[in-house]
């Protein structure tokens, strides 16, 4: 039994990776094949089969779609409104030329925790190519910190769509994952980003082209200081939930009143809606927009949202799968017996996947499918299963190459050809993944 569901699990991860790289079939509709592919070989009844498709979607979605969407629209409104350049601009005047590569990386490390990766990209890339004019020096000096900032906050800190869908997929606590995807992403972000950039450059000299933007002037912007304290509301009140119920703070000291006010504004959902509305009225309403715009505005931000939402579930499903044809307990078993630690199993699925099929989001997804069960019935404190997010994550964005669209995006954007790329795209998440698991691993063993 033990063999056929190994071979099971074995021949579906293959076939998904076929179905994907050779194929190019949608990974959401892979996903799915794959989930009735590994039913039929592990045995399942048919009518199983469909019922734990349709648990594990239901169970993946109930959260991570309302996640989701909220997060896409507060985006959206953010992106509309000017808000992501206002910032970057208030940064710049605030650090000065010298320090512009450290002011790109923050900056971007801020925009993407509601923005998608390659919005915030071609958002803030003109940014970086004016700078480049300006000083004369390479583009690459600026825009590496820049991707370097924006790929840490999209792999590691919520509420974006990958560490919200592996927080999910392996019940992790999202405070817990925010604090670390911090405590990883700052020293990996300092890494990949201004150090390796002026190093890059002793080597590699990109001239900025010229490049044209459609944006509102920098005096019809909002202001930068309120960008920054509508983006920190829900953070603020997610990490506040998860503080006050952790053995850090004894909740019995506080009255009643105040432990249901922490509880309900701390939920995601709560966090989120009240980031919403904050950003509707201060950059929508207040600011002038019209309603019809504004509704507009939404519509379209949940359109990038839709695809994210739907691979998600798929990949709930197929967690769902493994745990119930019982590869999960094999798995777990086997691991347990050759002493591989649960974080670094983790990583390595999720390396293994993303250079093999490329997508991030997609590595994560399946890499937390796989891992979860291998967390079931185990004893691991709410700190380490946020630790193997982290780890998911970290192996997710390693070794960027040509299967990636990201790779593409960024060479395109930034003038580099193939090789140019690999050694500046590619050698940057490869840094940030091998600190993530380092900064990770680590903390496992302290916490």
């Amino acid at each position: 039994m033990e063999i056929q569901l190994l071979l099971a699990v074995g021949l579906g991860i293959a076939l998904l990776l076929f179905l994907i790289l050779k194929l190019k079939i949608q990974a959401f509709l892979a996903l799915l094949i794959v989930c009735i592919f590994v039913g039929i070989l592990a045995g399942m009844p048919a009518g199983d089969i469909m019922e734990t498709m349709k648990e594990g979607m239901g169970s993946t979605l109930g959260f991570v779609a309302t996640v989701v969407g909220l997060g896409a629209l507060f985006g959206g409104i953010l992106e509309q409104s000017g808000g992501a350049k206002a910032l970057a601009s208030f940064i710049l005047k605030k650090t000065g030329e010298k320090n512009a590569p450290w002011a790109m990386m923050i900056t971007g490390f801020i925009v993407a925790i509601p923005v998608f990766f390659d919005v915030a990209f071609i958002i803030l890339v003109p940014i970086t190519y004016a700078l480049s004019k300006k000083t004369g020096k390479s583009l690459i000096l600026y825009a590496i910190p820049l991707l370097a900032g924006l790929a840490i906050t999209h792999c590691f800190i919520p509420p974006t769509p990958g560490p919200i869908a592996v927080a999910d997929i392996l019940g992790a606590d999202l405070g817990w994952v925010i604090l670390f995807g911090f405590a990883a992403g700052i020293p990996a972000a300092i890494l990949s980003g201004p150090l390796f950039a002026r190093l890059l450059t002793k080597s590699l000299y990109v001239a900025p082209k010229s490049f044209t933007e459609d944006s509102a002037p920098e005096d019809q912007m909002p202001s930068a200081k309120m960008i920054t304290a509508i983006i920190f509301v829900p953070i603020f009140l997610i990490v506040l939930n998860t503080l006050m119920a952790s053995p850090l703070v004894d909740a019995s000291d506080f009255p009643n009143w105040i432990n249901y006010m922490v509880n309900l504004l701390g939920h995601p959902f709560t966090a989120l809606i009240i980031a919403n509305l904050l950003a509707w009225y201060f950059l929508g309403v207040k600011r002038g927009v019209t309603k019809d715009k504004l509704l507009k505005i939404a519509a379209k931000s949940f359109e990038s949202a839709g695809i994210i939402i739907l691979l998600t579930g798929a990949g709930g499903a197929f967690k769902q799968i493994l745990i119930n044809t019982g590869a999960g307990e094999m798995i777990t078993n086997n691991l347990n017996e050759s002493f591989i630690n649960p974080l670094l199993f983790g990583f390595i699925v999720a390396a293994l996947i993303r250079v093999l099929q490329g997508s991030s989001t997609v590595a994560m997804i399946t890499a937390a499918g796989i891992t979860a069960p291998l967390l079931e019935g185990a004893n691991y404190a709410e700190s380490q299963i946020s630790l193997i997010v982290i780890a998911v994550a970290s192996g997710a964005l390693i070794l960027s190459h040509v299967n990636d669209s990201g790779f593409w995006l960024v060479g395109q954007y930034i003038g580099l050809n193939e090789k140019q790329t690999f050694k500046s795209w590619t050698v940057m998440t490869t840094i940030i993944s091998l600190v993530g698991l380092g900064v990770s691993s680590l903390l496992w063993y302290l916490l």
